[in-house]
């Protein structure tokens, strides 16, 4: 009996351990997931050149101003366009390139960039808004400014100045006028050798081929208005800087840049293109 009792406290006992050991749960390593406090899966952190990373304003590199920027579009100076030269600068504000040279303190004239501002007129000249340069008198005692005159179409043989006129640089036959937009002066047919003659008074500013499309070239200026433009030569027969007469052989005819034998003959007022028959005497 006693034995029977001891067996079923025993087992009694062993009941009580196993009923303990199936209630302790497993120790089994919970799955780790990295959250966002929002619950969300966080994202990677952006790398330093991924397109979600904070914009950074590059290192600003200030660009250097064009010569002369301080001028652009004030009276008495040009801006330098693409495809410009200082031989077409000159021509198209009656001035000398050398003189562009000078009043711009250019040292290489070959070298200008698009986006410079030179002087095309002379420092100590006023520019009207209508394009005419004015030179400064002296000191004068005070009056009532008188207003400007009205521009004026310029009659037939006009001339800038009292006694001033033009003659033909050529003998032959007009094949080719005036015309603002196809034409900006007259193209005379001659024979290759013709004798060019200087239409007035005047200085070399221009001898050679550089301007495209006037092959050999001479441009005289005459005044601080007129300039006259000869294109197309055989051969030149003055140089720049030298003084010639109206009616002096300046150059031979010829076809250079042109599809036949021709003087191209311009006459300028102020750099601006206009028609010489108006300044030319009747023939």
């Amino acid at each position: 009996m006693i034995f029977s009792h001891v067996s079923r406290l025993w087992l009694a006992g062993l009941a009580l351990v196993l009923l303990a050991g199936c209630n302790t749960p497993p120790r089994v390593p919970a799955p780790v997931e990295s959250r966002s406090v929002s619950g969300r899966p966080a994202s990677p952190a952006p790398s330093p050149m991924s397109s979600t990373a904070p914009d950074v304003p590059a290192a600003s590199t200030s660009a250097k101003p064009m010569p002369g920027a301080e001028n652009a579009g004030k009276p008495g100076f040009y801006t330098v366009q693409r495809g410009d030269t200082l031989t077409r600068i000159a021509l198209d504000n009656g001035q000398s390139w050398r003189d562009l040279a000078l009043w711009n303190s250019l040292s290489n004239v070959n070298l200008i960039e698009v986006g410079q501002v030179l002087r095309v007129a002379p420092p100590n000249a006023i520019t009207e808004p209508s394009g005419v340069v004015v030179q400064p008198m002296g000191p004068a005692t005070q009056a009532a400014p008188k207003p400007l005159p009205q521009a004026q179409t310029p009659p037939t043989q006009a001339a800038p100045d009292k006694g001033f006129a033009f003659s033909w640089p050529a003998n032959g036959q007009v094949i080719g006028n005036f015309d603002e937009v196809k034409n900006k002066g007259l193209d005379i047919a001659g024979q290759a050798g013709d004798p060019i003659l200087a239409a007035a008074d005047g200085q070399v500013v221009y001898a050679g081929a550089g301007l495209r499309g006037y092959g050999n070239l001479i441009i005289l200026k005459h005044n601080n208005t007129f300039l006259t433009a000869y294109a197309h030569n055989q051969a030149l027969l003055v140089k720049e800087d030298q003084q010639v007469r109206k009616g002096q052989k300046i150059a031979e005819m010829g076809k250079t840049d042109a599809d036949r034998v021709k003087l191209h003959f311009e006459i300028r007022r102020q750099g601006k293109p206009v028609d010489p028959t108006k300044f030319l005497p009747a023939r």
